[in-house]
């Protein structure tokens, strides 16, 4: 990639980040709902419904959740992605000297830092939420 594509996608990047923090529907969309059903399946549903082992509900909750959460990163990316296009700010890019990869590269990345942030946060309530590990550092675990 060029010097002038590279900042074409910093460009693009930064406005598809500015339409997530502007937006409160996709925060809760992608991040606290995830949150909230891990918390509901965890706490209200965990106590029905027995592993057949010691170990925490949180634990065979968490893989799921946070596919859970990643699907619904990419699906707002997908739909921001659709947005543009049928409202024709593709077009009027494309009428800029701009690259073309840029204008999915922005979308791209800006779905890598969102889903990354709602992971973390899944993450971190997840840790609150107590597995079952010696302690609540990941390094001791094997």
């Amino acid at each position: 990639m060029s010097s002038a594509a590279l900042h074409d996608t910093r460009l693009l990047t930064a406005r598809s980040l500015r339409h997530i923090l502007r937006s409160p529907d996709t925060i809760i969309t992608t991040a606290i709902t995830p949150i909230a059903m891990m918390l509901l399946f965890v706490f209200v549903f965990g106590g029905a419904i027995n592993t057949g082992s010691s170990e925490s509900y949180v634990d065979y909750m968490l893989p799921g959740i946070l596919i859970i959460t990643i699907a619904s990163g990419v699906a707002y990316t997908s739909y921001r992605l659709f947005l543009d296009m049928s409202e024709g700010m593709m077009l009027r890019l494309r009428s800029l000297p701009i690259s073309r990869s840029s204008m999915l590269w922005g979308h791209v990345l800006t779905s890598l830092a969102a889903n990354a942030i709602s992971l973390l946060l899944v993450i971190g309530v997840a840790f609150l939420a107590g597995p079952s590990r010696p302690c609540c550092w990941p390094r001791p675990w094997r």
